[in-house]
């Protein structure tokens, strides 16, 4: 795409160009927003009838006039549908803010607008002229040493992590044959969703899901609910010391957009050496587009330049280059209908 197409795409809603750019510049109003909904639990007492302004606000604790004014904007943005006599239901688009539904998106609206996370990104400048986290700039710490010691902003992160984890769970499942899996090792699973995925669908496989100690009593209680833990061993250790050996198939989610090229060598390396001859290791990451060509990752590569501590999205070359510094070779890149691809290496 040239760069005259890509401009034409950002204003071919026929705006001048200052009108479009003003629009995409109070983007932050309709996240705040969706961010109060979310918070509020607005969408859960909505459930699955009309209901009006005053119902609401007595359930969510909030001024009629002000939730009013807030659902109004968000109909405008096509989230919830607005009837007679200030009264709203649910559409497709508000469901996804609803408490353990299918598809839930709420504990990411959280996330985008707890205050530490807005506190960063207005420091954005900061990350841009230094390179550094903007995060450690403005909280004197790194995002996984803050959450470790404030519980609200951990569950909200833990919540987030869960939903993120359902959309990208079903999506991997479907682009990639594990049929010939016999041993599937996941490398900072969190608490499990996608091992479990992988394994219903695979019932002749079994799992080890390796995660940090804090995550372990969550991983078994997950894994126990969705009955798979009788085919799966829960073990304790950090990825960047070592892997615990036995798979075929290791998979690493989400894991080294988190951090620096020297550490995630360090995480691949490790899974590299815990595999067999002939072995795959998985990475679940989104591959960056050319330039001018539109993706999702491309924003959230900035998430990462000003949420963490290296992290970053990358394209099909970086992985290339990291696979080869950990002795393995991409053998295949698999689309998924989420953000992320598979990027599948075998070990020689």
């Amino acid at each position: 795409m040239s760069e005259a197409n890509a401009e034409a795409k950002i204003i071919e809603s026929g705006s001048p160009p200052a009108v479009a750019v003003f629009q995409l510049l109070t983007g932050k109003w309709v996240s705040q927003a969706i961010y109060a909904a979310a918070e509020l639990g607005v969408a859960d007492y909505v459930g699955e009838r009309e209901r009006t302004v005053d119902e609401l606000a007595r359930e969510v604790n909030a001024d009629p006039d002000s939730l009013y004014r807030l659902l109004r904007g968000l109909t405008s943005v096509g989230i919830f549908v607005e009837g007679e006599g200030r009264r709203f239901r649910n559409n497709a688009y508000s469901e996804t803010l609803r408490r353990n539904e299918p598809g839930s998106i709420r504990g990411f609206a959280r996330l985008m607008g707890v205050d530490i996370s807005w506190r960063a990104w207005g420091d954005i400048v900061h990350s841009v002229r230094t390179g550094q986290s903007a995060f450690e700039h403005v909280a004197g710490e790194t995002a996984f040493e803050y959450i470790s010691t404030r519980s609200f902003e951990a569950e909200v992160v833990n919540e987030a992590m869960t939903s993120l984890s359902e959309l990208a769970a079903q999506a991997v499942v479907d682009a990639y044959d594990f049929s010939g899996a016999r041993t599937i090792v996941d490398v900072g699973g969190g608490h499990g969703l996608l091992l479990s995925a992988i394994l219903k669908a695979n019932p002749d496989a079994k799992g080890v899901l390796f995660e940090l100690p804090h995550a372990i009593e969550g991983a078994r209680q997950l894994l126990a609910d969705t009955g798979i833990l009788q085919r799966t061993e829960v073990v304790a250790g950090d990825g960047l010391e070592s892997v615990v050996p036995g798979g075929d198939v290791y998979i690493l989610k989400h894991i080294i957009h988190d951090w620096d090229d020297e550490r995630s060598i360090r995480f691949i390396r490790n899974a590299a050496a815990a595999l067999p001859s002939g072995g795959k290791l998985l990475l679940i990451e989104a591959v960056l587009t050319p330039p001018n060509v539109p993706h999702f990752a491309k924003l959230l590569d900035l998430e990462m330049l000003v949420m963490s501590q290296g992290g970053r999205e990358r394209t099909l070359e970086d992985y290339e280059r990291l696979y080869a510094a950990a002795g393995l070779k991409i053998s295949n890149v698999y689309p998924t209908k989420a953000v992320q691809s598979i990027i599948e290496g075998v070990k020689p």
